[in-house]
């Protein structure tokens, strides 16, 4: 029970619990409003999803101070254990979970549902903070870096395999922090183009140029392959010259390809760009043999994996993703509008937002709220009944206490002093609640897939709720002990 100061209730950071207080009392009103119809009788009853709504609240605010009331020691010492275990139960969960809506991702405890995947994130964040917290543990060793990517990846594939694609989506965020804890950044700039890749050959592929037999997206990605490969070449190996012949020979190349394919002979000049990543990469080879400078290996695989890249996503969007959710990208990247159909709910939630005005309409008299027009309004959704009922200032409101516990729990995060497991975790506290706010929000406003996935303190349900409590208590534990400089 000792602390830093003492005494666990001084040291304790009271910032971020009265934060998380008030979102969890304002999540709960939203939970009124978007729950209320005309013949709800009582917020308080159990029977009514505000009133099973505090029970979640009361038992998250226990399970808040016995994890508060845990030394720091005891979460570095089982932190492989408890990921075990959760690693256990969401293979147990593949098999004997219901199917809820095309997933097998809860497990019904008699009256009560539980998602596994939720409490698998503070799970893998402590393991991952156990590992790149190890005296030694550097990047720079081929095991130490697999090792740290394992622990994210694994439970990732375990929740994709319950078809639960929004929650796995989530442990992206972990990557984030292993960029902070001394990961190059090369692996994001290859996620990041990993994104773009996919938008551009899903959302111009079937276009073709001007008078030229060539996809438009296909153009698009392989014309970007060399410049990112440029990239690269200046800022991770440092070759200045070997970036300038990357763009001096694809440049001229690819522009004679087309102006012959639009002039002379007709042929699909990605042929020619896709030859031109295969010569990049075979010269990258040659130029590793000799230096031994793993660098350009890594680039030379860079730039032939994002062809194959390329070519597999149209595979993977039209054979492994669902119907509703290859519609729910072609929807959000604008190739369609269904607003009767996959497109309904952000329709629905964009007209109760934009009611509210700048004042909103009050508590409990949100019209698209109350008829229920808007699916999932109390879970995934609830976002549209603050816009609706709170209307513009409202909605800021929300998005400003979510930026101070964020920006709350960063200082946390940094002033772990000589921790690095206090810090990775703290991180990973604030990677997985921002990956969660951003994605959220921009899926009820229309700029991100509908993958669902809660707002934090303020959507109803149990797991998510005891989630999050579980990841910032023990955060703030560990900040109790933190090790000063």
């Amino acid at each position: 029970m000792a602390t830093r100061n003492g005494s666990l209730w001084k040291s304790v950071d009271w910032v971020t619990i009265v934060i998380c207080l008030l979102m969890m009392a304002f999540g709960w009103l939203s939970i009124c409003g978007a729950s209320y119809d005309y013949s709800t009788t009582s917020f308080l009853s159990f029977s009514s999803r505000a009133g099973k709504q505090l029970v979640w609240i009361g038992c998250a605010l226990l399970v808040g101070i016995v994890l508060l009331n845990i030394g720091k020691k005891y979460y570095q010492l089982y932190a492989y254990i408890l990921y075990c275990a959760v690693i256990a139960l969401l293979v147990v969960t593949i098999f004997i979970a219901p199917d809820t809506k095309g997933s097998h991702s809860w497990l019904v405890l008699g009256p009560v549902k539980v998602q596994p995947a939720e409490f698998a994130k503070f799970a893998t964040a402590l393991a991952l903070a156990r590992q790149v917290g190890r005296y030694g543990f550097t990047f720079r060793r081929r095991a130490d870096m697999v090792k740290a990517l394992a622990i994210v990846v694994l439970p990732m594939l375990l929740i994709v395999a319950q078809a639960e694609t929004g929650s796995a989506l989530v442990f992206l965020a972990f990557f984030l922090v292993l960029y902070r804890e001394g990961m190059t950044g090369s692996f994001l700039l290859i996620g990041i183009c990993a994104i773009v890749f996919f938008v551009v050959g899903i959302s111009q592929g079937g276009h073709f140029l001007p008078h030229i037999p060539t996809d438009v997206g296909l153009f698009i990605v392989m014309a970007l392959i060399p410049v990112v490969t440029a990239i690269m070449l200046r800022v991770y190996a440092h070759d200045s010259r070997r970036a300038l012949i990357v763009i001096a020979v694809s440049v001229p190349v690819t522009i004679a390809a087309l102006l012959a394919s639009r002039y002379f002979i007709p042929f699909n000049v990605g042929w020619v760009q896709i030859g031109l990543c295969g010569l990049i990469a075979v010269w990258l080879l040659l130029s590793y043999l000799p230096s031994r400078r793993p660098v350009y290996l890594f680039i030379a695989l860079f730039a032939v994996g994002s062809v194959g890249y390329y070519y597999s996503t149209d595979y993977v969007f039209n054979h492994v993703l669902k119907d509703y959710q290859q519609q729910r990208i072609r929807v959000v990247l604008g190739m369609e509008e269904d607003i009767k159909h996959v497109g309904y709910n952000v329709h629905q939630a964009k007209i109760a937002i934009g009611s509210g005005g700048l004042r909103g309409k009050g508590f409990l008299n949100g019209t698209q709220t109350k008829l229920s027009y808007v699916p999932e309004q109390e879970t995934d959704f609830i976002f549209c009944t603050i816009g609706e009922e709170q209307g513009f200032i409202g909605a800021v409101g929300v998005l400003l206490l979510f930026g101070a516990l964020i920006l709350r729990l960063l200082v946390l995060a940094e002033r772990q002093g000589l921790g690095r497991f206090g810090r990775a975790y703290g991180y990973s506290v604030v990677c997985i609640l921002t990956f969660h706010l951003i994605i959220n929000i921009g899926m009820v406003i229309g700029y991100m897939p509908v993958i669902g996935i809660p707002l934090p303190f303020f959507s109803y349900g149990g797991s998510s709720l005891w989630g999050f409590t579980i990841l910032i208590a023990i955060f703030l534990r560990m900040d109790a002990e933190r090790t000063v400089r």
